[in-house]
């Protein structure tokens, strides 16, 4: 997992290198065939221009050795929406984040982020919460987000407060009194009280309980109805999370296999969790 050292960076976009953000939404295109490999949805396109596109990826190829991670990623993703950015695992998701926000570069294709190339000035404009993030183990729930108060562009202390109090976070609590449930809440609570338009979220449900799960998804989709940003999601906890989703992008072998609006997906495949079935059984 990511050190705490990593975990706060991660969250102070801007201020020590790290991005915290919003989620992005998928392609605007088709929604294909998830019974069909072969016939992949339309990853979208671009034409509305950067005020309306949060991110845009053309020909995206990114190789570890002789393994590709990304290859010939080709997707836009509008602004304002919650996208899932869907997959099992080795699709390309958490590279595709990494790119996104400047810890990693592609060997070859174009990426814009808020119309931007990605860089360390495009990043005090997202919050960012990697996989298996941790936090400051000293820290109180107080002094966490005091430290965000004085270096993440964008937080929101009240908000934070609020978040905390309904996701029953106490503020005298110390991280490292804290199951690995309640960390992953306070996670969250720093990248989403950010007012910035771009969250992006890799796996923040991942080894925590149902219960927490359970309390994490309904302070999202509590808070997630009065933001204006984009959310980007990846999860493998489709069933619990996809209330929250209004766009799916379902990556396989580092390339968009389908993707679309979530309502019409649903109405012609079914849920997003029977489609992620489908598609990699």
């Amino acid at each position: 997992g990511e050190s705490a050292g990593a975990a706060g960076g991660a969250c102070a976009a801007g201020s020590t290198g790290g991005t915290g953000g919003t989620g992005g939404t998928g392609g605007t295109g088709g929604t294909g065939n998830p019974g069909n490999p072969g016939n992949p949805g339309n990853p979208g396109d671009s034409r509305g221009g950067h005020s309306e596109v949060a991110v845009d990826c053309r020909n995206l190829c990114k190789r570890y050795g002789r393994q590709f991670a990304l290859n010939e990623l080709t997707l836009s993703i509008p602004r304002g929406r919650t996208v899932g950015i869907l997959g099992p695992n080795g699709s390309g998701k958490s590279t595709l984040f990494r790119i996104l926000v400047g810890l990693t570069r592609a060997d070859s294709g174009t990426v814009t982020v808020l119309g931007e190339k990605p860089g360390w000035r495009g990043n005090q404009q997202i919050a960012y919460l990697p996989d298996r993030a941790r936090w400051y183990r000293e820290h109180t729930v107080q002094q966490a987000f005091t430290w965000a108060e004085n270096l993440l562009t964008g937080f929101n202390r009240e908000v934070a407060n609020q978040m905390a109090e309904f996701m029953r976070i106490s503020p005298t609590m110390q991280v490292s009194g804290m199951s690995r449930g309640q960390e992953a809440r306070l996670m969250l609570i720093l990248c989403i009280a950010r007012r910035v338009p771009l969250i992006i979220l890799d796996e923040p449900f991942a080894g925590i309980d149902v219960m927490s799960r359970e309390r994490i998804i309904e302070g999202l989709i509590e808070h997630m109805s009065e933001m204006d940003a984009t959310v980007l999601i990846s999860t493998h906890e489709l069933h619990e999370a996809e209330p929250l989703l209004d766009h799916a992008i379902y990556l396989d072998e580092g390339h968009v296999r389908l993707s679309g609006d979530a309502d019409e997906l649903r109405r012609q495949h079914g849920s997003l969790e029977s489609i992620m079935k489908a598609l990699y059984r």
